[in-house]
């Protein structure tokens, strides 16, 4: 269902090792992953695998494919609050190649995600240059997607979404040990923006519990920016140090930001252990409310907690072990790795209606936490 997709995705990561096309003038490394990925919390599950390969030719081309599946099952608060529990399926291929050319790297890819109710296309290219003996790096990406969503139940209902995205990208080498990295990216939306199924409430004395229901309405158009910096600093005794703060703003009225900071430290015998933790703060969008006063207060209206007002704290605890598979000898090296993120997240003006009791606009604000899960098998070839 499209009320999990871009959330999902962003608090589970995407895959860093598919690599992007505004990385320094070097060619990935020939590997095979294999990844399992969880998420657990305020009522939502979704569990699934995902596999990568990259194959590289002659030393200036590099091609990848992707495999991803989310299969989600759903019983959070906005979801039984007017319905019942539901699963699905969702899944994602990608292929995408990559190019060098002397200090020159380009990379193009596409992606296709399909589920009952949403079937999404994307491509993106990128191109970046090395400059200043190395020492900086600086790269463009533009994608396009496209989107259609549709409606479990309605046959005549289905609507389009595009999506365009474009990305600046200046890494510059500080010293021997520190890199600054600043992005900024920006993302024109445009066409149905909404879940087709998420409604609004608003008071009615008429009703017994005080408040009915309607279906949200949202602007057919968004524009958003955010802007980074990010900062890695590796101290004598091959710790590295890294931090993050970032910076978001739309049309709709939402503003955000979030640091991130994370601590690597190479152990004996091929561990490294990773700890990180994040903070993020998001203000509400123009047009949401928890309860609005009267039936179409508004001409746009939406009761989705992710548009309103919230916190959330990540602490996260990652562990890597590099061996090598002789009992696979044509294979370089190997990887393995599992990372775990507790998140934490409180709302200041979304109110848990399943709870009993109490009259409308009273109920206990809401909160709840989730873990998400990533193992890794890697290897080298």
């Amino acid at each position: 269902m499209v009320v999990t997709k871009h959330l999902l995705r962003a608090i589970a990561g995407t895959w860093l090792l598919i690599g992007s096309a505004t990385q320094a003038a070097i060619l990935p490394e020939d590997r095979a992953d294999v990844m399992y990925h969880g998420y657990d919390g305020g009522g939502l599950q979704v569990v699934g695998p995902s596999v990568l390969v990259r194959k590289g030719f002659k030393d200036t081309v590099s091609v990848w494919s992707n495999y991803y599946i989310d299969m989600i099952t759903s019983a959070s608060v906005d979801v039984m609050a007017t319905a019942s529990e539901y699963e699905e399926e969702r899944d994602e291929k990608s292929i995408g190649v990559d190019y060098l050319h002397g200090k020159t790297f380009m990379g193009l890819s596409y992606t296709n995600s399909e589920e009952d109710d949403y079937s999404a296309n994307s491509v993106r290219f990128g191109i970046s240059q090395d400059f200043f003996g190395d020492l900086t790096t600086l790269g463009i990406s533009y994608g396009r997607a496209w989107d259609t969503v549709y409606r479990n139940g309605d046959l005549n209902f289905e609507e389009e979404t595009t999506r365009q995205n474009y990305r600046v990208d200046f890494s510059q080498i500080i010293t021997k040990n520190m890199i600054v990295n600043l992005n900024y990216e920006g993302v024109t939306d445009e066409g149905f923006l909404n879940n087709p199924y998420r409604q609004v409430r608003y008071l009615d004395a008429d009703s017994a519990r005080g408040y009915e229901y309607e279906s949200e309405i949202y602007p057919r158009t968004k524009t958003s920016s955010a802007t980074a910096i990010r900062a890695l600093y590796y101290l004598p005794y091959r710790v590295s140090l890294k931090g993050e703060y970032r910076y978001y703003t739309d049309t709709w009225g939402t503003n955000a930001w979030n640091v991130e900071f994370a601590y690597v430290h190479p152990l004996p015998k091929g561990i490294t252990l990773d700890v990180k933790y994040r903070y993020y703060s998001q203000t509400a969008a123009d047009f949401y409310s928890d309860l609005f006063d009267r039936q179409s207060a508004q001409n746009f209206l939406a009761r989705d907690k992710e548009l309103g007002t919230f916190v959330s704290h990540t602490a996260g605890v990652g562990i890597s072990y590099e061996f090598k598979p002789g009992w696979m000898p044509f294979f370089k090296k190997g990887e393995a790795s599992l990372f775990v993120d507790y998140i934490r997240f409180d709302y200041d003006d979304f109110r848990d209606v399943t709870v009993a009791g109490g009259n409308a606009g009273s109920e206990p604000l809401y909160g709840f936490h989730s873990i998400v899960t990533r193992a890794f098998i890697s290897f080298w070839y």
